[in-house]
């Protein structure tokens, strides 16, 4: 059997990385080979999604998949963007991010536009060859309260466009065929 490493140390990304690539691969975490995360230095998704792929790639002689991925609100400039686990991170959960942010849009005056994207720069290391990079988006909006226990990250207050319902309260095999990771 093939193998492959998904290069992250993020569970909810691994899963959903892990169901979208053939059975035909065995998937590999760099948790299981104790393989640390590297610190993520890029200044766009693109950036740290290769700087990840090519850094895992050091430790195994199979292929590496790895992605660097956020969300972006456009009345909040776009943040918290690349910087959306590190926010996540400094607050102490995703939770409490959500809320974090859903503050910081009420407190902007005349905020009408709630639109906002999932960006997924995906990057695939060949063993000792070629890294391709492509970007999956999906553009949305941010709902005024956090609704959904489904999904991980900010999936609670994301509402892919054309929809009414967030992430957080779409199934597993739903949500996974229309977000960011699946487009890349």
């Amino acid at each position: 059997m093939k193998k492959i490493l998904i290069g992250t140390h993020n569970q909810g990304k691994y899963r959903e990385i892990a169901y979208l690539i053939s059975n035909k691969y065995k998937k590999i975490s760099p948790i299981s080979l104790k393989i640390h995360s590297p610190k993520e230095t890029g200044k766009t998704f693109a950036k740290n999604s290769e700087l990840k792929a090519k850094f895992f790639s050091k430790f195994v002689d199979i292929p590496v998949i790895s992605d660097d991925s956020g969300l972006c609100i456009k009345a909040l400039n776009n943040s918290p963007g690349i910087y959306s686990a590190r926010l996540a991170k400094k607050k102490g959960s995703f939770t409490k991010a959500m809320k974090f942010i859903l503050k910081k849009l009420e407190k902007v005056k005349k905020v009408k536009d709630r639109s906002a994207f999932f960006i997924c720069s995906l990057s695939f290391k060949f063993p000792k060859g070629k890294l391709v990079t492509v970007e999956g988006k999906i553009r949305g909006s941010i709902s005024k309260k956090i609704v959904g226990k489904k999904g991980f990250g900010y999936d609670s207050i994301f509402i892919p466009k054309n929809k009414k319902i967030t992430y957080g309260q779409m199934p597993k095999s739903k949500k996974i065929k229309i977000d960011h990771r699946f487009v890349a």
